[in-house]
């Protein structure tokens, strides 16, 4: 593999690891509060699908940014209803909402625009473009670093760039404010939080209300910036992929930023090498493209090692009287 693949395989890896980070950060928020939360795959879908309606309707990507975003908060709000006001089992809820995204994007879809449940392609101002970051052509000169950053760091859309940040903006609230103390504190113990005066209810709708934040982000990303439509079922399973990333962070951001760029890279390069020949063996086709979901049971099978979640998490909190 010369340097050129090798600097191609990372810049796809950045841009399909994007989505997974928007999502493994989102449910990183709701789990830490005790909710969890199986449903990010049915907000990212839903958001993907409004982002690309509303963007091909009214010729503006940001407007279907905040389409996306409202589908994956109403979503998000049905959760927090069933599993934080209902007390219901948040698990139930999550597949409920994963099935109710699924059939209303086709139906929907199928209504307005009579394409199979697809929207029709996006282009122009209603997809996002590539930003080149400052010096990139003049970097190229620079040996092995500068093309690093010239064709791996620069050409992405503005929402990468905005994935990225939301990695030590996450550490930061986490861990270095009064809203995040208060939020871990929930997702381990929350009736020391309710003793202290502090409304657990709040806590958990505001870290709900994050995660549909972050999905929309997500969802609007795979169809206005690394795609250019809504196609039925695009989110492929990312979203258990973010649960599954999220288990192998063990629940923290800079360990979420490594575990899906590793999903990525796996993707980029399955999507880079339909069949691999390592000498002694030529891996098949299929095998390559379901490396991404053999990792995921991998980790899910516990071969990352002991990753406890928090404490109180799948929990509904009934205040003592």
């Amino acid at each position: 593999m010369d340097y050129l693949t090798l600097l191609q395989i990372l810049d796809s890896a950045l841009r399909l690891a994007t989505p997974l980070l928007f999502a493994c950060l989102a449910g990183l928020f709701s789990e830490r509060a005790g909710i969890f939360d199986i449903g990010l795959e049915g907000k990212m879908l839903m958001a993907a699908f409004f982002s690309a309606a509303t963007a091909y309707s009214t010729g503006s990507v940001w407007l279907g940014l905040l389409a996306g975003i409202a589908g994956s908060m109403v979503l998000s709000g049905i959760h927090g209803l069933a599993s934080i006001t209902f007390r219901g089992n948040q698990l139930i809820s999550g597949v409920a909402i994963n099935f109710l995204a699924s059939g209303l994007t086709v139906l929907i879809g199928l209504s307005w625009f009579k394409l199979g449940g697809q929207t029709p392609s996006l282009s122009g101002d209603a997809r996002f473009q590539g930003i080149d970051l400052p010096f990139a052509e003049a970097a190229m000169s620079v040996p092995l670093i500068g093309p690093l950053y010239a064709e791996v760091l620069s050409g992405h859309t503005l929402l990468v760039y905005v994935a990225l940040l939301c990695v030590p903006a996450t550490w930061y609230i986490l861990y270095r404010t009064r809203f995040g103390l208060r939020l871990r504190a929930v997702g381990e113990n929350p009736a020391a939080v309710d003793t202290a005066g502090i409304s657990v209810v709040g806590l958990r709708y505001a870290a709900v209300a994050i995660c549909g934040v972050l999905c929309g982000l997500a969802g609007a990303y795979l169809a206005t910036g690394l795609g250019a439509s809504f196609v039925k079922e695009m989110t492929a399973g990312r979203g258990y992929i973010a649960l599954a990333a999220l288990i192998f962070a063990k629940w923290r951001p800079w360990y979420a930023l490594s575990a899906t760029l590793l999903f990525g890279l796996l993707e980029a390069v399955s999507n880079r090498y339909p069949s691999l020949d390592l000498g002694f063996i030529t891996l098949p086709s299929q095998f390559m493209q379901a490396l991404p979901y053999i990792l995921t049971v991998v980790i899910l099978a516990g071969f990352v090692g002991k990753a406890t979640p928090p404490r109180a998490g799948g929990q509904p909190y009934v205040k003592e009287r």
